[in-house]
Parts: C-alpha cells; sequence; structure tokens
C-alpha cells in the first residue's frame, strides 16, 4: 500500500487530499494522511474583514476533520523533521512517519520581530489577534495620520496592502473623519505595487482619493511613543494609526529540514516537484514560484499535484503541469471591488470596481469551505 502524507492542512492540504481521494483508481489501496499542527483550518483573507468589522476570527476556522473525505487519515501533530533520503518524518513525540510521497503545504506566517519597535507600534491583520486589535484601533480612531506601511515582500494576497488602504479611507469617509484625517500608503520600490497594471490601477484610485503614496520607502524603525515609522531611504512618517504588511517568514520546519535556508522551498514552477529530492512536492505559500501567495495559487496547484500523484501511484508519466494560473478579488472600499486573473509572465488586466463584484466577494467567502474541501 503506498503511503501519501501531506503536511499542512490549510487550503492546498485538504483540497490536494480531497481530490486524490477521489481520482484514485483504487482508493483503498493507498493510504492517505493530513498532518497538522493544529486541529482547524484558517481561510486567512478573512481576517481583513474581521478588522473592519463584517466577518468574526470564528467565521474564519473550521475543523479540519469536517473537511476531509472519511478516506483520509487525520493526524494532529507537529512535524519536527523531514528525512528526504529516508522517506520518513518524524513527529515532536517522537513518531516517525514513513511516506512514499510526500506533499510539504506548511504556508507561512508574520514575523514582527524582525523591525524594532513594529509590534509595539503597528497593527496588522494577517492572524487573528492582530486582526482583532485592528478592529478595536478602527473602532475608536477619532482622525488623524493614518499610514498603512508594506514592510515585507512576499506576503500573502498580493492586493491587501491596496485593498485595507482604500477600505480605511471609506471608512473614515464613512463616519465624517475624512477630512481631518491623512492616509499615507508605503512601498518598498520605486512604484506602489509589484505589479505593473495593478500598481497603473492603484495610483488612479489614490490619485482620486487623496491618499499620499511612499515609494522606495522599506521601514526599519517604528518608534511607537513617538508614533513615527522610519525608513532605510531616511524618511520619517507621523502616524496616529499604522497599518502595516509586516515581513513574513517561510516555515520553520523547512529551514531545519535543510529544504531552504530561508523557510521557502524551490520547485519546479510547473510540477511543483521540489527541487534535487525525489518523490516530494510542496504547494501554496511554502513554495517558491513565481507568482502570487494567495489561496487560488495553493488551490490550483493542488489539483496539479493531485492529478500528478495520481498518474505516479497508477504507474504512469504524470503529464499535469501548473502555469501561474491566480485569481483574486480586490475591494477597492466596503462595498465596490473588482477581480484580476493572471498567469505566469501575464499581467492581470484591472476592470472596473462594481457592487457586484464586492457581493461577489462576500458569497465566496461564505463558500469557501466548498472550495477547501475540493467541491469547486
Amino acid at each position: 500500500m503506498s503511503h501519501v502524507v501531506i503536511v499542512g492542512g490549510g487550503t492546498g492540504g485538504t483540497v490536494l487530499a480531497n481530490r486524490l481521494v477521489d481520482a484514485l483508481a483504487d482508493p483503498d489501496a493507498h493510504r492517505i494522511t493530513v498532518i497538522n499542527d493544529g486541529p482547524e483550518q484558517t481561510y486567512k483573507p478573512a481576517f481583513l474583514y474581521v478588522a473592519f468589522d463584517e466577518l468574526t476570527v470564528a467565521d474564519a476556522r473550521r475543523p479540519i476533520r469536517e473537511l476531509l473525505d472519511r478516506r483520509v487519515e487525520f493526524v494532529e501533530a507537529r512535524v519536527t523533521d523531514v528525512a528526504t533520503d529516508a522517506h520518513a518524518l518524524t513527529l515532536a513525540d517522537g513518531t516517525r512517519l514513513d511516506y512514499d510521497e510526500l506533499v510539504l503545504a506548511t504556508g507561512t506566517g508574520v514575523d514582527l520581530s524582525t523591525v524594532e519597535g513594529l509590534a509595539e507600534g503597528g497593527h496588522q491583520f494577517y492572524d487573528p489577534d492582530g486582526a482583532r486589535a485592528l478592529r478595536e484601533a478602527l473602532a475608536a480612531f477619532d482622525g488623524g495620520d493614518v499610514v498603512v506601511s508594506v514592510i515585507g515582500t512576499p506576503h500573502m494576497c498580493p492586493a491587501a496592502p491596496v485593498e485595507v488602504t482604500l477600505m480605511v479611507e471609506d471608512w473614515l469617509d464613512e463616519r465624517g473623519l475624512r477630512e481631518e484625517s491623512s492616509v499615507t500608503y508605503t512601498y518598498p520600490i520605486n512604484r506602489t505595487h509589484g505589479m505593473e497594471t495593478l500598481a497603473a490601477w492603484t495610483d488612479e484610485q489614490f490619485d482620486e482619493r487623496d491618499i499620499d503614496a511612499e515609494t522606495f520607502f522599506n521601514a526599519e524603525r517604528v518608534d511607537p511613543e513617538a508614533q513615527v515609522i522610519e525608513s532605510m531611504e531616511g524618511t520619517a512618517l507621523e502616524y496616529d494609526l499604522l497599518i502595516t504588511i509586516p515581513p513574513h517568514t517561510g516555515s520553520a520546519l523547512v529551514r531545519e529540514s535543510g529544504l531552504g535556508e530561508n523557510g521557502w522551498i524551490d520547485v519546479d514552477r510547473h510540477t511543483l516537484e521540489v527541487t534535487g529530492v525525489e518523490d516530494v512536492h510542496a504547494i501554496g505559500d511554502v513554495a517558491d514560484v513565481p507568482t502570487s501567495k494567495a489561496g487560488s495559487v495553493a488551490h490550483y496547484e493542488a489539483g496539479v499535484v493531485a492529478k500528478r500523484l495520481r498518474a505516479r501511484l497508477d504507474g504512469r508519466t504524470p503529464s499535469a503541469r501548473y502555469h501561474g494560473k491566480t485569481v483574486c478579488f480586490v475591494e477597492s472600499g466596503l462595498d465596490e471591488a473588482t477581480f484580476v486573473e493572471f498567469s505566469y509572465g501575464s499581467e492581470p488586466e484591472v476592470g472596473p470596481p462594481s457592487q457586484a463584484t464586492h457581493w461577489t466577494k462576500h458569497a465566496y467567502n461564505s463558500a469557501y469551505w466548498l472550495t477547501a474541501q475540493g467541491m469547486i
């Protein structure tokens, strides 16, 4: 019996497991195991809406066991080592788990410690505590200087920095605070986004709403007492409310297992096979591919790897390939959004925002758990 082990119970891990067990000609001839270091999956894009009091943290969580096909084994444990030469994993309690095929879907997280004063002086919305704290800060905010600073790249969700900026501006306007407030956005390169077409659209939105943009701003230090954020380039911005896209970090398991010095895994961008290692794939945020770290990427990568693993387990040569497909809703305020789609080597076309697209995004937030089960 072949054993497929998937480390990570996020979008990529659950979609892959469910797609694979459905696709196998004889599922009983193979064992499929998902390992995660907690019992729940978190839908991280929901945290942006938590900050604006449109969703709760509970809306963003579901038990992983409920998302998996009953034929998939779920193990709640922390993997402490990957020995690819021995085709074995070590769990925190010392248990050894052998595999024939391994997929790493460990995701990414944030590290506030890399910038002095960031944890004390700024807000972020990439985890439950951060989203809740930002919600409270927004609810209590009575006007002043707002700075939204993109400190780290790459980061989860390519459009999130632009979204939160436009949503904050709309939030202030709805509350009659816009005239007595300023909104400033910073980005570390010489334009407002890494993708040129999205940067051009962002510039138009910012110009229309009187949002200032500071490019070539690489945050170096936050002074919580003086309420100032300083850049390596020598620029200092005062703030009354600081919202950051903080530095993101790869997987500690990947670093400690020697699969990637910086925590990201080098893979073939089309097959998702880990470079220089046999029988191991990586998907989702932890995979170093030339596209965004977005849930849609994990979803499409999972579908490709499911087809490739099915072929391998059936004794055929895999042919499925991932071409970088990424889709993303982009909120342009509290009640309008647009939609972008792109692949490797292409730039997205950004259409005009609409209320219909905004409500489509909200409908998807509710339907996400069907996606996590691989049903859509």
